[in-house]
């Protein structure tokens, strides 16, 4: 019998594998039918739905490996780096999802939440306050207009399947719509800058890299109350207070 692998778990869903299924739970329904609608479209290979029975949904495992996860090294060739790339440009091209992700915020949504997490981080002795205001002052260039694309909302590294130089499929769709496309980029190679300029050759466009490097800075400083209230380390090495380091 095959054991039964908890992938994540946390106070909002949880992720199992038994052999080669994955199980999803999910109090949220919204958020598993957006993550079944947004693979449905997806022009790119996805985990084929096996079932749902809310709050579960069922999936298919992906064939080869991930190029690798946050805090980790990464397993990918340049050459699977630039796949990822040509894959996620795919996505990006595709026509409009017709719902926000989690990659659509406002600037003024973004620039109100930034402003409460970073006073958080400095107010209970988190972060030390330079490191905050630095990065705050860095993530500045991400606060800008956007044009829309078909954005994934949190293509960690992990949420890629590779199988040699061939991306075989991408998970946790979730998050996705319309959103800002720089934030996919910025989210697959945070702590990973060694291998931007292979993702970036695949993705064969022009992208200003600065504003790379600020979603980088605020994507970490809005992600790392969540995760210590969820039980994540996020100072472990290589991870988003590493990431907000980097910036000194």
């Amino acid at each position: 019998m095959d054991e039964v692998e908890v992938v994540v778990a946390h106070s909002e869903r949880a992720t199992l594998r038994v052999g080669d299924v994955f199980l999803k739970v999910d109090a949220d329904q919204a958020r598993i039918d957006a993550e079944v609608e947004a693979m449905s479209i997806a022009p790119v290979p996805t985990p084929q739905v096996l079932w749902r029975k809310p709050p579960v949904l069922a999936l298919a495992a992906l064939t080869g490996t991930t190029l690798g996860r946050l805090g980790g090294p990464s397993t990918g060739s340049p050459t699977a780096w630039a796949a990822a790339g040509a894959a996620i440009r795919k996505v990006h091209d595709a026509p409009l999802p017709p719902k926000l992700g989690r990659a659509g915020r406002s600037v003024s949504a973004l620039v109100a939440e930034l402003d409460d997490e970073c006073e958080w981080l400095v107010a209970n002795g988190v972060l030390p306050g330079d490191l905050v205001t630095r990065n705050r002052q860095v993530a500045e260039a991400a606060l800008r207009p956007w044009t829309p694309a078909f954005t994934h909302g949190d293509l960690q590294i992990a949420h890629v399947f590779v199988d040699g130089d061939e991306v075989t499929g991408i998970i946790d769709w979730s998050e996705a719509g319309r959103g800002d496309a720089v934030y996919d980029l910025a989210t697959f190679t945070l702590g990973h800058e060694e291998h931007l300029e292979d993702l970036m050759a695949g993705y064969a466009a022009d992208v200003d890299l600065d504003v790379i490097h600020a979603w980088w800075s605020l994507r970490s400083l809005l992600a790392i109350r969540w995760l210590l209230e969820h039980g994540f380390d996020a100072f472990a090495p290589g991870c988003e207070v590493d990431v907000l380091r980097s910036h000194m």
